[in-house]
């Protein structure tokens, strides 16, 4: 399904014995001494303890729902990013027109904030795995019609927003369901860790597969292969994990109505929290900066006179460098070092994009790029700070809207990266983009160590919105 959140809720079922002994979090998680970390939680499907339990990524290996969401992310993914090319090409060749061609793919991000603001509600009003599967065959549905000669160019676009608003909810719900099936610990973050890791890599292999497939197939051919994967990760999804009850019902928390309301009532009880707006604007405000440098990527690679093959290259670059540290992190570091690495990488994660202020050569570019993206290893630590952070009953809507704004702001950031490059040089606004970036940075850094738990009182963390914290 799309690229990144919560789970949905119903009524209650009898889940069916688990297929496979989950490991429990490693013991450090209980004792987190950094000011930004919350208080430890376990799901009522946390795993449990048992002998010679695997650590790391083979302990979230080790539990199969999570193999079975492994594989329907990868699989969807690749097929996102297949048809986003394909799909690119089909519009091309049907108008001619370089706009509307650029248009399809930027219609992939601006119905995100459209879909997790005004349908979040389904997070949590139904069970995740149905509404997991439901949006897959919806988005299959989208996809295949796409196939459809007859299609015009603004169905084709229409279908792409549509496809596109479905996303959130999807990644929403999946990020919702993940603290169910590997708990609220150490598991949760390095599943999450391992579901990024997918995203970055698939954006890498995706587009060279998609490229490969229109050399022997035709854009709407290749297409198909999208409406294939999106079946083959509904299935996965419908038989590979267990039917959990919903978060919430109609009448939760939001006291009943319709959805639209639950999902605006969700938006405005998250955001209302001083202590959650903290964290998710660290997750948002750095991405926004640091995808500058990718958006002027063929601008720069022109103005210093580099090869074709250096726009592939500065492309990469970021993606390599946050694969590695995520890894590394991800493996090597524990609970209690990641939690505390957490403020340290974020205040100084867009310095590297300052190398860019002496206009460096292709290799010095590639590095600093490169480290800018390990900078991003942070999100580890604070994907448990989160978790610990949101209700239970919200946690569907908030991981939605963190998705949804979090493309967003890419979206932004490109779009102001580009506009700012009409009337300064490429280099300059990439260096501009870290400097400002780590302003926003030092001072969400410093909000977060403010709304700490224990340095605040309830009144300061709810801002006056009418949220139960003991529900937590």
């Amino acid at each position: 399904m799309p690229t990144d959140s919560p789970a949905p809720a119903d009524t209650p079922r009898t889940p069916p014995a688990p297929a496979a002994q989950s490991p429990a979090p490693p013991p450090e998680r209980a004792a987190l001494p950094d000011p930004g970390s919350g208080p430890t939680l376990r799901g009522p499907d946390a795993p449990k303890s048992g002998p010679a339990t695997p650590r790391g990524y083979r302990a979230v290996f080790a539990v199969a729902e999570f193999r079975a969401v492994f594989a329907a992310h990868l699989l969807s993914l690749l097929g996102v990013v297949v048809s986003e090319l394909a799909l690119t090409v089909l519009v091309y060749d049907l108008t001619g027109s370089p706009l509307l061609s650029a248009l399809t793919f930027a219609l992939g991000l601006l119905p995100y904030i459209v879909g997790g603001t005004l349908f979040a509600g389904v997070a949590d009003r139904y069970p995740a795995r149905r509404v997991l599967v439901v949006c897959d065959l919806l988005c299959a549905a989208c996809v295949a019609v796409m196939l459809v000669p007859a299609t015009p160019v603004a169905g084709l676009l229409a279908l792409r927003c549509l496809v596109a608003a479905i996303a959130p909810v999807f990644t929403g719900t999946r990020m919702a369901a993940l603290t169910d099936i590997l708990g609220e610990g150490d598991l949760y973050v390095l599943g999450r860790s391992l579901l990024r890791i997918v995203s970055q890599s698939a954006m890498l292999i995706g587009f060279g597969t998609g490229g490969v497939l229109l050399t022997v197939l035709s854009p709407r051919g290749a297409i198909t292969v999208t409406v294939v994967t999106f079946l083959c990760s509904a299935a996965l999804l419908r038989f590979g994990t267990q039917d959990r009850p919903a978060r919430t019902t109609a009448t939760g928390d939001g006291g009943g109505g319709t959805l639209l309301k639950e999902s605006l009532s969700g938006a405005r009880l998250v955001l209302g929290d001083r202590r959650i707006r903290a964290l998710m604007l660290l997750f948002w405000l750095p991405a926004m900066f640091v995808v500058a440098p990718e958006a002027l990527a063929a601008p720069y690679a022109d103005a210093i006179g580099a090869p074709p093959a250096a726009l592939g290259l500065l492309l990469c670059a970021m993606a390599v460098g946050h694969i590695g540290a995520e890894l590394f992190v991800g493996s090597a570091l524990s609970p209690r070092n990641r939690s505390r690495i957490v403020l340290p990488v974020a205040a100084v994660g867009l310095l590297p994009l300052l190398v860019y202020a002496v206009r460096p050569g292709l290799p010095l570019a590639l590095a600093a790029l490169a480290l800018a993206g390990a900078g991003a290893a942070y999100v580890i630590g604070l994907d448990q700070w989160f978790v610990d952070a949101v209700p239970q009953e919200l946690r569907g809507r908030a991981m939605t809207l963190l998705t949804a704004g979090l493309m967003t702001v890419q979206g932004l950031g490109m779009a102001l990266a580009g506009l700012a490059a009409e009337f300064f040089p490429v280099h300059q606004v990439v260096a501009g983009s870290g400097i400002i970036g780590t302003v926003c940075a030092l001072l969400l850094v410093a909000e977060v160590r403010r709304t700490a738990p224990g340095q605040m009182s309830d009144t300061e963390g709810r801002d006056g919105a009418d949220r139960h914290v003991t529900s937590r």
